[in-house]
């Protein structure tokens, strides 16, 4: 009796630290691509762009806004099709690969991308690629945390993967700041040609693919189904049909996904356009912009932390329900100040509730969502939270171009946040029992 306890005992230490390695290889992979939305979509390329590539900044913001709202439109009306498909072949981890791949590849490419106007649809064209790219592959990533995790622990991991995410920004941003950036960074490049700015694309496509790898070599992965890929596909497709059909069943999830639709797109909005009115708004050039997104990230990082263990204790809605409340009080003020220390306070301070409003809304759904439709719910995640996201951008620029104003442009996004509060106010709080 006292040997089989000891076995047993051995043998549940062995699985706690296996599920344990899973895990932390799985909230990795929110390290490696956050440097992606952190250095190419907000902090860096976007300004390089818009500063330095386009001549006009106010049609080049146009423009980059219309990029990723279409390429946001193109996950959303893919992602449900992809994750119906994957549910039914079972394994997510060459979903994640393949995707992931085409990011770092294109993010590599715009390294061609060098300051005049004859790159500038260079530039827009690799943007899409490399955001379409990322996006599908976080589908399937998010839809493995319930694979991986203890349900009671959906929230703390959700919350440590977002987490990790803003600490892999911070690091890739302190990084390329000391490695190209500033004046005196420590690998001289030519700043006539932008150099210094363009070495980091693909210091991010390699940040990317490094960091990548545990969550592809040491998470476990759904067994792969016995259907041939053929039959996947048609069944993965029935599966979709089969369950607009019956949607009625899913009202509740609907509703939260509804929902998450208004809070991602004011999200949406913030990351793709913030460095660019960081910029143009407060005149903040490439290094202060990236000391700002190092800060902001910090905060985001912290914020996303502390919540992951408020969640477990009241629960996914509410905890979606303070941040966006923070999100919305320190965007107004974000969009009336005129100096720039206030700026970064508010800015720092609002940092601090988009972690959770992420984290616990994966949380929410890894709860709400059937176990046999996990998959194909995280890509309706991803067109709730794509198909109005390119209205965001769109509406920014086409403001910002009428009013020749990047501030009332951006006046959009607190009204995003207050719509997703009243409908997350409505839905029902998943248990985590």
């Amino acid at each position: 009796m006292g040997m089989r306890m000891s076995l047993s005992t051995a043998d549940g230490q062995k699985f706690t630290q296996s599920r344990g390695k899973a895990l932390w290889s799985w909230a990795l992979y929110d390290w490696a691509n956050q440097s992606y939305a952190t250095v190419i979509q907000t902090f860096v390329f976007a300004v390089y762009f818009t500063s330095q590539v386009a001549v006009d900044t106010e049609r080049a913001t146009t423009h980059w806004s219309l990029t990723i709202g279409l390429t946001g439109l193109c996950v959303a009306l893919s992602g449900p099709i992809l994750g119906a498909i994957a549910d039914r072949a079972g394994r997510r981890k060459p979903w994640i690969g393949v995707n992931t791949l085409i990011c770092a590849i294109a993010t590599a490419g715009l390294w061609l991308v060098e300051p005049r106007l004859d790159d500038y649809w260079l530039a827009l064209g690799l943007l899409a690629l490399a955001t379409y790219g990322v996006q599908t592959a976080t589908i399937f990533y998010n839809a493995m945390l319930a694979d991986l995790s203890p349900t009671q622990e959906y929230g703390r991991w959700s919350g440590r993967g977002w987490a990790m995410g803003y600490a892999g920004g911070i690091c890739c941003l302190v990084a390329v700041l000391f490695l190209f950036v500033r004046e005196g960074a420590l690998l001289p490049l030519d700043r006539e040609a932008a150099a210094h700015v363009r070495a980091s694309f693909p210091f991010v496509s390699f940040w990317l693919i490094a960091f990548s790898l545990p969550l592809l070599l040491y998470a476990p992965d759904r067994k792969a189904s016995e259907l041939a890929w053929q039959e996947s596909i048609r069944g993965g497709l029935r599966q979709l049909r089969d369950s607009l059909r019956d949607v009625r069943k899913y009202r509740k999830v609907l509703r939260f996904l509804v929902a998450w639709a208004f809070c991602t797109d004011g999200l949406a909005t913030v990351f793709a356009l913030g460095g660019v009115y960081a910029a143009g708004t407060f005149g903040m050039d490439e290094s202060q912009i990236l000391i700002f997104g190092i800060a902001l990230s910090l905060t985001a990082g912290i914020g996303a932390f502390l919540f992951s263990w408020i969640d477990e204790r009241i629960g996914s809605r509410k905890t979606i329900l303070i941040g966006l409340t923070g999100l919305f009080v320190f965007s107004v003020l974000i969009l009336v100040v005129t100096q720039k220390h206030l700026f970064w306070t508010f800015g720092l301070l609002l940092g601090i509730f988009v972690g959770p409003v992420q984290a616990s809304s994966r949380s929410y759904l890894s709860h709400a969502a059937p176990e046999e439709l996990r998959g194909q719910l995280f890509g309706v995640f991803a067109l709730a939270g794509k198909s109005t996201s390119f209205l965001g951008p769109l509406i920014v620029g086409g403001l910002t171009a009428v009013f020749e104003s990047q501030r009332i442009g951006l006046s959009i996004v607190p009204l995003y946040f207050l719509t997703g509060w009243f409908l997350v106010r409505g839905i029902p709080e998943q248990r985590t029992g």
